[in-house]
């Protein structure tokens, strides 16, 4: 049974700091709560907190069909920021890819392509994130 209160929000802001980690968590927050504090709320509280946190699918799995649903709608903000955090998911490059790929003859190859842009962007920032957090600590 779905709780749209305190208890649905506080799960849903508790999810995107494991999925994004808690400083980016607090700035794509912030960019939301820019944009509309309702906004930020409903997608914490729904989205986050009632729709990911559902029993039936890992988060995995969740990474992937959103991966495939954003990319066919070609909603690329969307997509760059739930590519980086089905990485934190345990999604693999090759899955990332191979969903990508899955979707073009029924979203399109326009889609597919576009997407697979933004994968290789978002992957090559994600390989070269570890050689940046090894310099900061020397």
């Amino acid at each position: 049974m779905a709780d749209s209160g305190v208890g649905s929000l506080n799960r849903g802001a508790r999810l995107l700091k494991e999925m994004l980690g808690p400083v980016e968590a607090g700035r794509v927050r912030r960019q939301w709560r820019r944009l509309s504090p309702d906004f930020e709320r409903y997608v914490l509280a729904f989205l986050a907190g009632e729709i990911w946190t559902r029993p039936g699918l890992d988060r995995r799995t969740r990474s992937l069909v959103t991966i495939a649903a954003l990319a066919a709608l070609g909603r690329i903000r969307g997509l760059e920021l739930n590519l980086r955090m089905a990485l934190r998911n345990g999604v693999t490059r090759r899955e990332v890819v191979e969903t990508i790929l899955h979707l073009a003859p029924y979203a399109g190859f326009p889609a597919a392509w576009e997407a697979l842009q933004i994968a290789r962007e978002v992957l090559a920032r994600a390989a070269d994130r570890p050689a940046r957090e090894a310099r900061r600590q020397r």
